[in-house]
């Protein structure tokens, strides 16, 4: 055996005793070499020493592009990479990767995700917190009463509901006919939503919120679908609501939170913070409705179909510009190679054809591949999927030391405390979260009050 065979056998097996460090085992091992060989045969006349940040990602958005690659496959190659320079050739600029968000943001889309699952041709699909036994059981009502189902889905999208609302509701539904096998809808009514509530409450013991979703749903069904209004329906036995205040981070917590996090996910969170924008309207945001000249954000579209504008923090505009500028150069290689196109609602498609692969409509957190899109097969990126971020935030806060149950809607909660405490007034706030009812941001004004009405504890005396 030459010298030179000796060196990259030696390398191979320190590279495959890495990849097993890292918790990959056989046989899975190999294909981490063939994405590592992929790599270094793509750069044939450029020593490993030599390559830079650029060379990693230009290789792992031209693989993005691929047809036949699934997410998993894809996240395998980033790995790969991530040890071959992190652990082997250890060149100072590995460290500036985003691993992370390469990982995380390749994740496809399911065909009923609320971002696309309306365009979709067949009904919403069952919650996926069900059990196996009650989504067997959903299926068959679903299938028994079709046409019920598809006159209730058209109600609920001529009323312009959101997506995850129809979930809920059909899901509703199909358990109250299931409750009550072999009668009809029609012949049901008042008695027996009284009886499946009261059976919600005493024997599933659900919360309060989940059964008013319930008698929610079938009052819609009664009245909207089979015009058949409950009409009163008396003091049926209610769900107790417990008295909970959201979970708020002090400025200390944030800021402890936020040093953790960084690349891509850092500023998704930073933003959550710094405007008190919901996890899918960051994650949904485009790239029109960011005004730099103005220091605004138009959130568009938000929770019940309403567009908003929040400030958009100076401390993080020099970031999002140069975020920006990587996207777009991304968005400029996917024109070239044909799949520049980004996903639009039917209507907008429509009416605007050629904005589906303008830069103003680009996702400003867009995915990390490109994927097929499960409707109408066009390859698309679309944006990085929210439980990346979600999973992100619960590590990062973890690793700040901080006990609390954090998740990404304590941002949005922490952002409006923070924002009552600077003497803002209620209504501000009010708009700036997006609620229909200022009782709703009422509640963040309970953090704020001392127990007991200011009294000191005698311990403090």
């Amino acid at each position: 055996m030459t010298k030179k065979a000796e060196l990259v056998e030696r390398f191979w097996d320190r590279f495959i005793a890495l990849v097993h460090k890292g918790g990959v085992n056989k046989p899975f091992d190999r294909w981490y070499v063939i994405r590592a060989e992929e790599y270094i045969k793509a750069h044939p006349d450029k020593r490993l020493q030599d390559h830079d940040r650029n060379d990693v990602e230009r290789w792992l958005m031209v693989l993005g592009r691929e047809n036949s690659l699934k997410s998993w496959q894809f996240r395998q190659a980033v790995h790969a990479m991530q040890i071959l320079f992190c652990e082997m050739v250890q060149p100072v600029w590995a460290a500036d990767i985003d691993w992370d968000h390469w990982k995380d943001a390749a994740r496809d889309l399911e065909p009923d995700h609320a971002t696309i699952g309306r365009e979709g041709t067949n009904l919403p699909r069952s919650s996926t917190t069900a059990s196996a036994t009650e989504q067997s059981t959903l299926q068959e009502t679903r299938a028994k009463h079709s046409q019920l189902m598809k006159k209730l889905i058209a109600g609920l999208r001529m009323g312009h509901y959101a997506y995850r609302t129809e979930q809920s509701y059909s899901d509703w539904v199909c358990r109250f006919l299931a409750y009550f096998p072999g009668k009809d809808p029609l012949q049901m009514g008042n008695r027996e939503v009284f009886s499946f509530l009261e059976y919600l409450a005493l024997q599933r013991k659900v919360a309060s919120s989940t059964q008013n979703q319930a008698l929610n749903a079938l009052v819609f069904l009664y009245e909207k679908v089979l015009e058949q209004p409950l009409g009163e329906l008396g003091p049926f036995a209610r769900a107790k609501r417990p008295r909970r205040l959201p979970v708020v981070l002090s400025r200390d917590e944030v800021r402890r939170l936020l040093a953790e996090m960084d690349g891509t996910f850092g500023l998704m969170a930073q933003l959550m913070y710094g405007t008190g924008m919901r996890l899918m309207e960051v994650v949904r945001l485009r790239v029109k409705d960011i005004d730099f000249d103005y220091g605004q954000i138009i959130v568009r579209d938000g929770k019940g179909q309403k567009d908003r504008v929040v400030p958009l923090p100076e401390k993080i505009a020099e970031a999002l510009i140069n975020h920006l500028d990587q996207i777009h150069k991304i968005h400029a290689e996917d024109l070239i190679q044909g799949v520049g196109r980004v996903y639009l609602p039917e209507a907008l498609q429509r009416k605007y054809p050629a904005a589906a692969q303008e830069w103003g409509w680009q996702y400003v957190f867009p995915s990390s591949r490109v994927s097929i899109d499960p409707r109408s097969g066009e390859k698309r990126r679309h944006h990085l999927h929210e439980n990346g971020l979600q999973k992100k935030i619960k590590v990062c806060a973890a690793k700040a030391g901080i006990v609390k149950q954090v998740n990404s809607h304590a941002l949005r909660h922490s952002f409006a405390t923070h924002v009552l405490e600077a003497g803002y007034d209620i209504r501000t706030v009010q708009e700036l979260l997006g609620h229909a009812d200022v009782s709703t941001t009422m509640i963040y004004t309970h953090v704020l009050n001392k127990p007991g009405l200011g009294v000191r504890s005698p311990l403090d005396y």
